[in-house]
């Protein structure tokens, strides 16, 4: 999943991105509220995490812009405004979420869980589909009550697929959820995990739409 940190404190981001990488995340990490404007021109994010104190402008002023331009994407505000009017503010500007410093890193994963969670409207904590059980916080996945190992991306790619069952993800969306900016992709890897995912599970699970991408298939019923 990948996630858009903005936060200017060098050595609070430093240990966030490394926090949220650990968790799995593909982070690109900015430090200024202008780069993380061009980065939201030109990527897709499932999540967004914003410092409002940014050095070059008021991460409120990004947050506005970003829904007046209605991108859902949620976000959580990380700031020290403590204030009730700041939280109400944050909120009536479009945050989903709103975290004060200091913080701790275990309570902003579980916080970003639930956002996705939301956002990909789910009530319940794992995702469930013929037999395949994926659980997003301990990372776990169990196919027909037996555990199945997963690395680190080949559990994103899955959960990913699962987070869209019943919709086609190109190959490109995959790649561009599962690898920050700065990662190096050979060109056949996500077909690759993909491969092993298939012989590790169900050949029939995921789906190939030639010339398009892949698909968990609903079910039907």
């Amino acid at each position: 999943m990948r996630l858009l940190l903005v936060e200017d404190d060098e050595i609070l981001g430093e240990g966030l991105a490394t926090g949220l990488k650990m968790e799995g995340y593909a982070v690109d990490w900015f430090t200024t509220g202008k780069l993380a404007e061009e980065a939201l021109k030109n990527n897709l994010y499932e999540l967004i995490v914003l410092d409002l104190g940014l050095p070059d402008m008021d991460g409120m002023d990004l947050l506005r812009d970003l829904r007046s331009r209605k991108d859902e994407t949620p976000v959580m505000v990380l700031t020290a405004r403590d204030t009730i009017p700041d939280r109400v503010s944050g909120l009536d500007s479009g945050a989903d979420d709103f975290v004060i410093k200091p913080f701790d890193l275990t309570e902003v994963c579980a916080r970003l869980r639930a956002l996705a969670r939301r956002h990909e409207g789910r009530s319940t904590p794992t995702i469930e589909h013929k037999g395949l059980v994926l659980d997003p916080a301990g990372h776990i996945v169990t196919y027909n009550n037996e555990r199945v190992d997963l690395s680190q991306k080949k559990f994103e790619i899955l959960s990913f697929l699962m987070g869209n069952i019943g919709r086609v993800v190109s190959r490109a969306r995959l790649e561009e959820s599962l690898y920050s900016w700065d990662s190096d992709i050979e060109s056949n890897t996500v077909e690759v995990h993909i491969h092993y995912l298939r012989k590790k599970l169900d050949p029939s699970l995921i789906r190939t739409v030639r010339g398009v991408g892949y698909i968990i298939d609903a079910e039907e019923g």
